[in-house]
């Protein structure tokens, strides 16, 4: 994933600077947990319409890269 800016914010006044969707207050945290949850893409978009699989699927790659690209959003 290229553009991980687009999608992946770091604001210190946001959720006390926590990585969230872009536009959002959601963490990558959240939806990490609601994957391990059992929660599947579909159900999360059912209960969030307002965010899109592209938002999932980079908090998902933001979450496995985090050490390589966490500068880069934070910038």
């Amino acid at each position: 994933m290229e553009n991980i800016q687009e999608y992946i914010s770091i604001d210190p006044n946001i959720r006390f600077g926590k990585a969230c969707l872009k536009g959002t207050r959601i963490t990558v945290s959240d939806v990490l947990n609601w994957f391990a949850s059992g929660m599947s893409e579909k159900e999360i978009l059912e209960d969030y319409p307002y965010l899109s699989l592209e938002q999932i699927r980079a908090a998902l790659y933001f979450a496995a890269h985090r050490n390589e690209i966490t500068k880069i959003v934070a910038a």
